[in-house]
């Protein structure tokens, strides 16, 4: 079966509710900033939004119906993908599916979570049945010692070393200062990364990313109503999606992008080295390094050399998470599956000012999320560029 193009989606309205550490605010608060944040930014009144995609992990008893009470929505179509770091790439996916056919006009995709200080440690704790009742009883919780695990099988596979990935979190960390990063305030030195104190080794503190409040969201259209609108913004080019892939490898060293990556740069008529930023989901650099290979820039166990002969950088030659990332813009949650989506629209739309990449004509994102017992389940990737 050959998969059908995205002629004709245009992806608008890159939106940010600035990131806290901690917050006594709810869910449903971060989702109602980002879609005011959408309707001040596109003119559109709140009735004009037909169709609603929301990702959130703190927003239970409610899924997204929940949401159309409390904001006053009234969509034709709705959709909830709580998938963590895919989701903002399944929800774009299925939001421009929803235009293509007209079951939406203009789909608003929120991504949001609260952060009380207290909840994250909860929201681990009910995470996964898998995690629950094959690790937690035996003193292990959370994702930094699934991570640890992953992380030194593929130093043993690759030949990485704790300096390769500080290399990533450096540039990451200037990327973020650039962009006016509000969870962190300081750069991080490579001595600086090294030095830190150890959480599950391999893995040290800034292995790690910060959990914080905060909220992501972007619009979904045709091109034409964009245009009518006065919008800038991107065309999608090409999209792959892919779960529980390489179910039988025994530790993750792949995700579900080798599976489709040729389709996606068939569909987008291009190839990596067309490509002129990228932006991947980061809760650890190891995660980092498997999407450089999984995307096709670069050969299996080839991404330890390939980071050391580059810039990562905005201003580099290969920029990667130009706005810092999940390392050092902080993890909001589902929203960090919608981070990379809401910067490659700044880079593409000319809203990322002094900071903008080389050549934003074209970006990938991928997305990558929903941990279990021993890998993540959701991958996924898209395609950004210029209209033309």
């Amino acid at each position: 079966m050959t998969r059908r193009g995205y002629e004709g989606v245009a992806v608008a309205v890159p939106v940010t509710v600035p990131y806290v550490r901690y917050s006594t605010r709810g869910a449903h608060w971060f989702i109602g900033q980002a879609l005011k944040r959408l309707l001040d930014a596109s003119g559109l009144a709140k009735e004009q939004i037909d169709g609603l995609t929301i990702s959130c992990f703190s927003l239970a008893p409610d899924t997204a119906v929940g949401v159309t009470q409390h904001l006053g929505l009234s969509p034709r179509w709705l959709d909830h993908i709580p998938n963590g770091g895919a989701s903002g790439v399944m929800a774009l996916r299925r939001a421009a599916r929803a235009v293509q056919a007209g079951d939406a006009d203009v789909v608003a995709c929120i991504a949001a979570d609260t952060n009380h200080v207290d909840s994250f440690r909860l929201m681990l704790g009910g995470f996964s049945d898998f995690s629950r009742d094959a690790t937690y009883p035996y003193g292990s919780g959370g994702p930094n010692a699934l991570f640890a695990f992953i992380t030194a099988a593929y130093m043993a596979r690759s030949g990485a070393t704790r300096a390769d990935f500080g290399r990533v979190c450096v540039d990451q960390r200037a990327n973020a200062l650039a962009a006016g990063s509000r969870v962190f305030s300081k750069p991080l030195t490579l001595d600086e990364y090294l030095a830190a104190r150890p959480i599950a080794e391999p893995i040290h503190l800034f292995d790690c990313v910060m959990p914080c409040a905060g909220a992501e969201a972007f619009l979904v259209m045709s091109e034409q109503r964009a245009r009518d609108l006065g919008l800038p913004f991107a065309a999608l080019r090409a999209s792959i999606e892919r779960h529980n892939a390489f179910s039988s490898d025994p530790m993750m060293v792949r995700g579900g992008w080798h599976v489709d990556r040729d389709d996606l740069y068939a569909m987008a008529g291009c190839g990596p080295a067309d490509i002129g930023f990228v932006q991947t989901y980061d809760d650890y650099p190891v995660i980092v390094l498997m999407q450089f290979e999984g995307l096709g820039f670069c050969r299996a166990d080839e991404a330890p050399a390939f980071v050391r002969g580059r810039s990562t950088a905005w201003n580099g030659d290969f920029p990667h998470n130009t706005s810092g990332g999940q390392l050092s813009a902080g993890q909001a949650g589902c929203a960090g599956g919608f981070l990379g989506l809401t910067e490659a629209l700044r880079q593409i739309t000319g809203a990322a000012g002094e900071r903008t990449v080389k050549n934003p004509r074209l970006g990938l994102v991928s997305g990558y999320g929903m941990v279990t017992y021993d890998r993540c389940l959701c991958t996924g990737a898209v395609i950004l560029g210029e209209p033309a």
